[in-house]
């Protein structure tokens, strides 16, 4: 850690309650800034980035080069219809995605965005608070995100969106606590819950070149992470609560004007808030990648900060792009089967080794060999192809695992065409007939 680093561990808490009501009125409106000009920033760039990878033009004709047209679809959706079904709950219709999107916004308040600035004439860090379990908020947080998921669904008198809210259910529950556990080796390095803390614990180097950021130390605890978030955040390939092709649209099916734009407002600030919190967490925060004084201090940070976010915010789409969706089976038998597993044995093996049974190493280089095989081990676990089961009873199954006829199965014989007996009528009756129908 250097010297001259203006927030050290603890300090920072300090530093923040001597701001003014109004330097903290400042903070807030520019968080939401922040994260409204992000979300409108993020929705134009995944549609141009998902565009060149599919080789076809994307939004280029509202504003310069097409960049003002997240901004058009959100006021047009302002000006939409409000429609509210007659089935539907109506104050939990309506409140179900306020209570989306103020826990997305609410995350973020514990997030550094950068060490000890001068703002306005303060001396502050920049940073809305600082609290002793700012992981513990983040993650709360995300929890309370889903409750608004749910609610929508049980609210919309209908049974697509009701699926939707249920998948949603059991996928929070499933990759929360695989990320939970994933951030347990970090605090358990670090000693503390702030987020603060964490950051000023990445300042120092390993091996005097590598930065000590805990995404080379716990490196299976950063993969763990990754999945994770993407699970917790509803993003392709897990995005089962909205699946399209069997959902129609998931919870929001029901939801039109600004009630389906908090939707979707709260689904991309919580993945600017989970990629915010994976750079808090494993790649140093606000720190370059280099130590030492030269644009690593004051409002330098906040670029570095960014630059690391939108990494990880390029990772969403980069998979959305990519990937398909994942079948029900195989999201669950990820996140229990693989996930948790790896994680509570990384744990324990992080135990053993800050407890010093090995000292033939430091601790970094311990870190760095152990977190290597486990990697390694998790990719092998991703790559081996799942064991089939001969079933020689049953009804043979295909390879997609669905039953399929015998092959010796015969086809049998049409039933022979019964003959329909039309009545004779004589000449000379049907001539009669036909003349009294004439006159």
């Amino acid at each position: 850690m250097t010297k001259n680093l203006a927030a050290e561990i603890g300090d920072t808490a300090k530093l923040l309650a001597d701001d003014p009501i109004w330097l903290v009125l400042i903070k807030v409106v520019g968080i939401f800034a922040f994260l409204v000009v992000m979300t409108l920033f993020m929705i134009n760039w995944e549609r141009k980035v998902v565009a060149r990878m599919q080789h076809r033009p994307g939004p280029n004709r509202v504003g310069p080069n097409g960049w003002l047209q997240s901004l058009a679809d959100g006021l047009k959706l302002a000006f939409k219809e409000d429609i509210r079904p007659v089935l539907a709950d109506k104050w939990v219709f309506f409140l179900a995605p306020v209570i989306s999107c103020i826990p997305a916004f609410l995350a973020f308040s514990v997030i550094p965005l950068a060490g000890e600035v001068n703002l306005f004439g303060e001396q502050t860090a920049l940073q809305l608070v600082d609290l002793p379990v700012g992981v513990l908020v983040v993650l709360a947080c995300s929890s309370l995100g889903v409750y608004g998921i749910v609610l929508s669904g049980w609210a919309s008198g209908s049974p697509y969106p009701l699926l939707g809210a249920l998948r949603s259910a059991a996928q929070v529950i499933s990759y929360e606590i695989a990320m939970g556990l994933s951030i347990v080796a970090v605090i358990m390095f670090t000693g503390s819950m702030s987020t603060a803390d964490i950051v000023n614990a990445q300042a120092s180097t390993v091996l005097g070149a590598f930065p000590g950021w805990f995404g080379f130390l716990l490196f299976p605890s950063f993969v763990i992470y990754v999945v994770s978030m993407v699970g917790e955040t509803n993003r392709a390939p897990f995005d089962l609560p909205e699946a399209e092709s069997e959902l129609v649209g998931g919870f929001h099916t029901e939801y039109s004007s600004l009630k389906f734009a908090l939707f979707f407002l709260a689904e991309y600030v919580n993945m600017v808030t989970v990629s915010a919190l994976a750079t808090t967490l494993f790649l140093g925060g606000y720190h370059a990648p280099w130590s030492g004084e030269f644009m690593n201090t004051g409002w330098w940070g906040l670029l570095w900060f960014i630059i690391k976010t939108l990494a990880f915010l390029f990772l969403f789409i980069w998979l959305r792009g990519t990937l398909p969706r994942l079948r029900y089976d195989q999201f669950m038998k990820l996140g229990w089967k693989v996930l948790v597993p790896t994680s509570l044995v990384w744990i324990m093996a992080v135990a053993v080794i800050r407890t010093g049974a090995i000292q033939q190493l430091s601790t970094g280089q311990r870190l760095i060999a152990l977190g290597v095989v486990v990697g390694l081990v998790l990719l092998v676990s991703f790559l081996l192809p799942d064991k089939k089961v001969q079933d020689s009873k049953g009804v043979p199954l295909a390879g997609s695992g669905f039953p399929v006829p015998p092959l010796d199965l015969a086809v049998p014989k049409s039933a022979p065409k019964r003959k329909v007996k039309v009545a004779n009528i004589p000449k000379d009756k049907a001539a009669v007939t036909t003349g009294k129908e004439a006159e």
